[in-house]
């Protein structure tokens, strides 16, 4: 069963606490204008471990065309594709090798999960324009509790603002985090700083969380067998790091998508995505597709070359919007194995392929 009440709240930052004790979240004061509320954000799992985390600085994605216009204050958000739930794997917002661990705590500076979060909520604090979106599950308002952190009344926020989905099942994790497992639901923190137009954006995964999980309940995927593990299943938690070499249980970056044509200026429109192959043999492209962001899908087929390039024609129901949208690609057994995204602004010069970090 997946979180309850998967919101997003906007309003402005005005206080904070560091996160620290047994069960340490890093807790942000909002005001909407009207009503206060409190972001807890994890900074360490329950078992200890460090927090797998990524920063942004110049976030651009899709998804930030329809935030702006959002009313302060929390607001439910459904779970599903073409809207600004967050999903890191489906929605193509974090790259798995770009995830890395850190402390709590430490000595020296900015080297902790508390300094990286402080240094952009103490600024979101002291620019009145600075504005904070928060993804997660929320909670109250609860009439008869002030606030235990910043003693308001009615107590009220949000939490839960890390990846939600490919929590491991019994025995290797706990009941009810594997209950919580859901696609479309994963929690996350974006500031938007209009003065110097710029957004940035905080993800946050738990080491014991898969990278791959299935597309109906977003439990892990057993990759070395046919599709989601049992309740019995102990599947090997998704860590990945910078220095990843892509294998068969963890194919990420196999095969990356470098560029796409998506405003083209023949009749009729020819969209086009363009491969790269990074491993040294031929890979099969035999039951792999292409999907954009409402999950429409072309069908690949042949190889494509050790180190070569592949130009691929999209074909119907796959669109690739010149509003902005993703592109996926997926292996013969549905699993991703390399995602991007692209703007509104990416897209306006017809004739122009969009280029992608390799």
């Amino acid at each position: 069963m997946p979180i309850k009440n998967y919101s997003v709240l906007k309003g402005r930052a005005i206080d904070l606490r560091r996160g620290s004790g047994r069960s340490p979240h890093y807790q942000v004061l909002v005001n909407d204008g009207t009503d206060l509320y409190r972001i807890a954000i994890n900074v360490e799992s329950q078992d200890g471990s460090e927090v797998q985390y990524e920063v942004v600085p110049h976030f651009d994605h899709p998804l930030l065309a329809d935030l702006p216009n959002r009313a302060s204050g929390l607001h439910p958000l459904p779970s599903r594709p073409g809207g600004i739930a967050l999903d890191y794997i489906r929605g193509n917002l974090v790259q798995p090798g770009d995830l890395v661990p850190l402390p709590i705590s430490a000595p020296g500076p900015d080297n902790d999960l508390n300094e990286k979060i402080g240094q952009y909520v103490q600024r979101a604090m002291a620019d009145e324009e600075a504005e904070i979106y928060a993804f997660g599950q929320s909670w109250g308002p609860e009439a008869r509790k002030r606030d235990q952190y910043f003693g308001f009344l009615p107590g009220h926020g949000i939490h839960d603002i890390h990846m939600n989905q490919g929590n491991p099942a019994p025995p290797a994790g706990k009941p009810q985090f594997f209950r919580d497992n859901g696609p479309y639901q994963d929690g996350g923190i974006i500031f938007h700083f209009p003065r110097q137009r710029q957004w940035v954006a905080m993800f946050m995964k738990f080491q014991s969380q898969a990278w791959h999980t299935d597309d109906k309940n977003a439990v892990p995927l057993d990759l070395q067998g046919s599709g989601p593990p049992s309740d019995e299943t102990t599947v090997q938690p998704g860590v990945i790091g910078r220095h990843h070499i892509p294998t068969v249980a963890q194919p990420d970056g196999i095969v990356r998508i470098v560029g796409a044509l998506v405003n083209s200026v023949e009749t009729p429109e020819r969209e086009s995505v363009t491969l790269l192959n990074t491993a040294g043999q031929d890979v099969s492209l035999a039951g792999w597709h292409l999907a954009d962001r409402n999950k429409n899908r072309t069908a690949l087929s042949g190889s494509i070359a050790a180190g070569k390039t592949l130009l691929v024609n999209v074909a119907e129901p796959m669109q690739l919007s010149n509003r902005g949208g993703i592109i996926s690609l997926l292996d013969s057994r549905g699993v991703k194995v390399h995602g991007v995204s692209y703007t509104k602004e990416q897209a306006a010069t017809p004739g122009r392929t969009i280029a992608f970090r390799a």
